[in-house]
């Protein structure tokens, strides 16, 4: 039995952790304390050495050092300041205005607004209450197609995801070892590319379907002439100003990704102070929820670093590798099959999840396999954008219907979220097919690899994977078996 459990820890971890996870155990709980449990069982097998969690400590105090992280407090601040301030519903009301004489005018209005403000807040949740809340009402009583307005709310809520500044891609980055500034960088053509999808969508039911999105009636067009020009300037010229304040900073290196974080959290404390919206009570339900949320990650992120370090101790990195570089195909099958296995987990996992327990598994076989993981984390970052919009236990569906009309029914959310669900996969096949759509850096630096050139063992090592968690937890690993 001893030997069957020595020869098997690794597999036999991980199921425990999918049964764990299966039964509603708290995420960050479960992996601590399988990461604890088979740690213990590891060193009472004499498979791994007793000083095994004395590195523990160290490992948490490096996550509080983490200057990376820094960034997740800061946009998720800002995101929630400028949610409760209004600036969603004046964008929504005046784009609206725009587009209301053509058919899908409000769905075109909701898909711009969902972009401006993925581009400003980065927050997911923030996104789909706020068009929930404002947009759908509308589209309902000039007579929407109730499963199209209510899956372009949830659709465009996510862009969050991708769009920079996205918290994903910061989580993203910290896993992978990268520069969170290259991440949104190569992230922010896919993130425009897939809204332009979300766009043709809806074009294209105008066209073969026009009762279902129809224009704005005369009546509900109070805008018109220099009243609606001015409008327009006063609404979109401070949420513009605050993207480059945030991500043209960023992009042209004057500032880190938690300097532009910073700097966007003053800028959309100032925006609310202009519109005569900040007050102690907004600002301490936008520090409160930002405690929450910030403490969730890291609660997440302690439990993958115990988890981590007992599952690289019994050599698990090894059995994934084994898995994945075996498969047919070579790294064609390797995406094929990471990419299914991201979608089918998003159905039950959502993208913190995601990034903390399978990207550091994956991201050392992409690496050996000579794919660039700035390309390799954005392609990712599409398919766990998935984890939102996935009926029954997509986020974006939940938070669209605990602020939907009653009337609307939830079966009609989830069928409504169906084909922009087949977008995003669309999306992620594009990629695939043309990876230079990911492009970062400057110099040449932008050029991605594409998948089917493989690097050297010497370039791999000099490659900088060694900044990331898991390949730390690796050198520790075997340095505690004395292998090292």
């Amino acid at each position: 039995m001893n030997e069957f459990l020595i020869a098997n820890m690794a597999p036999i971890m991980f199921g425990a952790l999918i049964v764990f996870m299966l039964v509603g155990f708290p995420v960050a709980f479960a992996l601590a304390a399988n990461g604890i449990f088979f740690g213990l069982l590891g060193i009472h097998l004499g498979l791994l050495n007793e000083s095994l969690f004395m590195a523990l400590p160290e490992r948490v105090f490096g996550i509080m050092n983490n200057d990376t992280l820094l960034a997740v407090p800061f946009f998720t601040f800002m995101g929630l300041v400028l949610e409760r301030s209004g600036l969603a519903e004046e964008l929504l009301d005046t784009i609206g205005q725009l587009f209301g004489p053509i058919r899908g005018g409000l769905a075109y209005a909701v898909i711009f607004v969902g972009a401006l403000l993925a581009a400003t807040t980065g927050v997911v949740a923030a996104s789909v209450i706020s068009m929930g809340l404002i947009s759908l009402p509308i589209m309902m009583r000039y007579g929407y197609d109730r499963k199209i307005a209510s899956g372009v709310i949830a659709a465009s809520g996510t862009l969050a995801q991708i769009i920079p500044p996205s918290l994903v891609l910061i989580i993203m980055a910290d896993q992978l070892g990268r520069s969170v500034g290259d991440l949104y960088e190569g992230a922010l053509i896919p993130g425009l590319t897939l809204t332009a999808l979300y766009v043709g969508f809806i074009f294209l039911v105008s066209i073969f379907r026009p009762a279902a999105v129809p224009a704005l009636p005369l009546e509900a067009r109070s805008l018109h002439g220099m009243k609606l020009l001015m409008r327009t300037l006063t609404s979109l010229v401070p949420p513009l100003l605050l993207i480059f304040l945030v991500l043209g900073t960023i992009f042209i290196g004057v500032a880190t990704p938690t300097e532009g974080g910073a700097m966007g959290a003053t800028g959309a404390l100032l925006l609310a102070l202009a519109k005569k919206r900040l007050s102690w009570r907004l600002l301490r339900q936008a520090m409160d929820s930002t405690a929450k949320l910030t403490t969730f990650v890291v609660f997440i992120l302690i439990g993958a670093r115990v988890f981590s370090l007992t599952f690289y101790g019994v050599d698990g990195h090894l059995w994934v590798e084994e898995l994945l570089t075996a498969l047919p195909g070579g790294v064609v099958g390797f995406l094929i099959v990471v990419n299914i296995l991201v979608f089918v987990l998003a159905f039950f996992l959502d993208f913190f999840e995601l990034s903390f327990i399978i990207v550091p598994l994956l991201a050392p076989v992409a690496d050996k396999l000579g794919i660039d993981l700035v390309w390799f984390g954005v392609l990712l970052a599409v398919n766990m954008q998935t984890s939102f919009m996935h009926p029954p236990f997509g986020f974006a569906l939940f938070y669209l219907r605990s602020v939907a009309p009653k009337e609307v029914k939830t079966s009609e959310i989830y069928w409504g979220a169906i084909p922009f669900v087949l977008i995003q996969i669309i999306m992620v096949s594009l990629i695939i097919v043309f990876p230079n759509i990911v492009s970062y850096g400057d110099s040449g630096h932008g050029d991605t690899k594409k998948p089917e050139v493989e690097l050297s063992i010497e370039q791999l090592q000099q490659s900088g994977s060694s900044d990331a968690p898991a390949q730390k937890d690796d050198d520790l690993a075997k340095t505690l078996r004395g292998e090292k």
